[in-house]
């Protein structure tokens, strides 16, 4: 498979991404162990979680339990980078809210190292920014726990071109990855990903088909991609995740997946490379 990297670690080109295996309309536990254990065997050595990835208000860190386990459970699961993120809660009642202050970042760090079962967590995010908390300081507490060697690389998630640059110079450029939502339904991320090439840090779009409830119609939806998925026999999110990669050399996706079928299909577009026609037959689609 092809491979990208995220700070110093090499990863596959694809990701996954976990959380429709934990959050509403959730399939059951051993569906979703199946789900990580067929993108392992495809060659996925990436995967991204949350501790508010859960649906109930009692189940904080429900999906990172689940890949823990999943993990322990497979013969490659020590050579897969785990990202994490905190900052973001959901109190049960179905809402998202944020609490960026640096104590609570730390100790949400230390908890999801304990629920992974790791005593450092390879990549995590500050997951979303608090409008009542100065993003130099909850950055901060992310410098402060890989000085303590909690976590061993850094990102942020949902950020400005503003706030990247901030984050990086308060992680003294050590910034390895943001995380922010792109996809031919919401490219408002472009600038982002752009900046990130500039600067060589790992851009992760979240929702590359447009969410959960969208992805099933993501071909009729996208004309242009379900046009060159017919030509070349594959399908349309596969050619999704492809024009991602075809973005920047930094970009690696991170497809949610719930079943075993939809994760090895998003796997095997690491491979698809699309010409400079394709490219520019979506660019058009996209435009129009």
């Amino acid at each position: 498979m092809q491979q990208r990297t995220i700070g110093p670690v090499t990863v596959s080109a694809i990701g996954l991404g976990g959380m429709p295996m934990s959050i509403e309309g959730r399939p059951d536990r051993e569906r979703s162990i199946a789900t990580i254990h067929a993108s392992l065997d495809a060659g996925v050595n990436f995967i991204d979680t949350a501790d508010a990835y859960h649906r109930d208000a009692g189940e904080v860190g429900h999906n990172e339990s689940l890949i823990a386990e999943a993990l322990k459970s497979h013969s490659s699961g020590q050579d897969v980078l785990v990202a994490t993120k905190g900052g973001h809660l959901r109190p049960g009642d179905g809402s998202w809210t944020q609490n960026g202050r640096p104590e609570y970042l730390k100790e949400a760090a230390k908890a999801s190292a304990q629920r992974l079962g790791v005593e450092s967590i390879g990549l995590y995010q500050f997951h979303r920014p608090d409008p009542d908390v100065p993003y130099a300081e909850s950055v901060g507490a992310l410098k402060e726990l890989l000085d303590e060697g909690v976590i061993q690389h850094a990102g942020i998630s949902n950020a400005t071109v503003a706030q990247i640059d901030e984050a990086n110079q308060v992680l003294g450029g050590k910034l390895a990855s943001v995380q922010n939502q792109f996809s031919p339904a919401f490219l408002s991320s472009r600038d982002e990903l752009k900046h990130c090439a500039e600067i060589g840090v790992a851009f992760l779009p979240w929702s590359p088909f447009g969410g959960i409830k969208k992805a099933g119609d993501f071909g009729s939806d996208h004309s242009a991609f379900q046009q060159v998925a017919d030509a070349r026999g594959v399908s349309p999110h596969q050619v999704a995740l492809a024009w991602h990669l075809a973005q920047a050399p930094v970009v690696v996706p991170i497809p949610g997946a719930s079943r075993p079928e939809s994760a090895k299909n998003s796997a095997e577009a690491a491979d698809l490379e699309l010409t400079d026609d394709e490219l520019q037959t979506i660019e058009s689609g996209l435009s129009a």
